[in-house]
C-alpha cells in the first residue's frame, strides 16, 4: 500500500509524509545511538538503539543504511565520487541522512557500495541506465562518500532499512 492509506496489517493509518517520518526517525536513531533493547523485525526502520539492524546487535554504529523507492517501485539512485581516487565515478541507492529541513527536505550522503574485497560494486545494468536488482544483492558493505544530495522526501513512495554500519562520519 502507499504512503497514506490505512495498513491493515498492522492496524493503523499511515501518515500522508510517511518517507520523511521514517527518514526523521532514522537521523533521531543516529543521533541518539543508544544501546537499549531489539525489536520483532529485523530491518524495520524505527528499530533502536542504532546498531540494531546488526548481527550481534550490540555492534558499534553510527549510520543506518536505508534505500529510497521511486513512486514506480524502482530503486532511488545518485551520483557519488569515491574519496580516494577522485577519479571514480558511479551510482549508488544507498544512503545516509545527514540533516532534515523545512519539514520534508534532507540531506543525504550518498553511500559508495562494496562487494567482496573492498570493490565498489557496480550497481547499474550494461546499458547503464537502470539498477540491476541482482547487483545489489551482492553489495556486502559500504563506505561514505563525500557526495551528498539534497531531496524532497515526498517525492517517495518507500524507504527500505538496509544495515546498522559504521562509517566513522564525524556530525
Amino acid at each position: 500500500m502507499g504512503c497514506g492509506r490505512n495498513d491493515n496489517a498492522v492496524g493503523h493509518k499511515v501518515s500522508k509524509g510517511c518517507v520523511c517520518d521514517v527518514v526523521r526517525a532514522i537521523k533521531d536513531i543516529q543521533d541518539q545511538n543508544v544501546d537499549e533493547g531489539c525489536g520483532p523485525c529485523p530491518t524495520n526502520c524505527f528499530l533502536e538503539p542504532l546498531g540494531s539492524l546488526v548481527s550481534p546487535a550490540r555492534m558499534q554504529a553510527d549510520t543506518r543504511v536505508f534505500m529510497l523507492l521511486n513512486k514506480d517501485g524502482t530503486p532511488f539512485k545518485a551520483f557519488f565520487r569515491t574519496k580516494a581516487t577522485g577519479d571514480h565515478s558511479c551510482f549508488s541507492v544507498f544512503f545516509r541522512v545527514e540533516d532534515i529541513f523545512d519539514g520534508c527536505c534532507a540531506t543525504l550522503r550518498v553511500l559508495i557500495p562494496l562487494k567482496h574485497g573492498d570493490h565498489v560494486a557496480d550497481l547499474l545494468t550494461e546499458c547503464g541506465n537502470d539498477v540491476d536488482l541482482s547487483r545489489i544483492c551482492k553489495v556486502v558493505d559500504f563506505e561514505a562518500s563525500t557526495s551528498c544530495i539534497t531531496v524532497d522526501l515526498n517525492c517517495f513512495c518507500a524507504v527500505q532499512c538496509i544495515k546498522d554500519v559504521f562509517l566513522d562520519v564525524c556530525d
